[in-house]
């Protein structure tokens, strides 16, 4: 039975969050549900920007606070980034058939899966994000065995290229 990982980076500023998250992307292969956990303003959606930029994107990237999911079709694949903060009751998600986003071919980048609880799938990876004075502190999770090879990967970084 894989035993859940996890890793500490501290990132320096904005552009460090965009890294890594860009860094990430190069690692990572569908299926994939990854959540984003830490307070408002902390750098979510822009790990999200950074990881979208990764695969090539160059469009626009925001927070889906209103919209619940904004979706990024690639060739292999579909990226889904939810963001759950205005999700009063899990049952909402029924609503706007969760479950269906969920397949073989999607990564799926889940803000405030707590939100959530009882109707998502298990995350693969957990990226949680706090403020350590003017750093952020960026935890990796690293709790199935998809993730075991990107924990491997990221393991292997050194602090300085962040």
């Amino acid at each position: 039975m894989f035993e859940p990982i996890a890793k500490t980076i501290i990132l320096k500023d904005e552009v460090a969050t965009e890294a890594i998250g860009e860094r990430l992307s190069a690692l990572v292969k569908s299926p994939l549900v990854v959540f984003l956990e830490g307070d408002l303003g902390v750098g979510k959606t822009t790990l999200v920007r950074g990881f979208l930029r990764g695969l090539g994107y160059q469009g626009n990237v925001k927070s889906p606070t209103y919209t619940l999911v904004e979706i990024y079709p690639f060739a292999e694949w579909v990226v889904y980034h939810f963001d759950l903060y205005r999700i009063a009751h899990p049952e909402e998600l029924e609503f706007i058939g969760i479950r269906e986003y969920f397949e073989e071919k999607t990564i799926a980048l889940v803000e405030w899966p707590q939100q959530g609880t009882g109707f998502l799938p298990d995350a693969d990876l957990k990226l949680g994000l706090k403020v350590v004075g003017e750093e952020r502190a960026l935890t990796l999770e690293f709790l199935t065995e998809r993730s075991y090879t990107l924990c491997n990967q990221i393991l292997g970084l050194s602090q300085h290229e962040f």
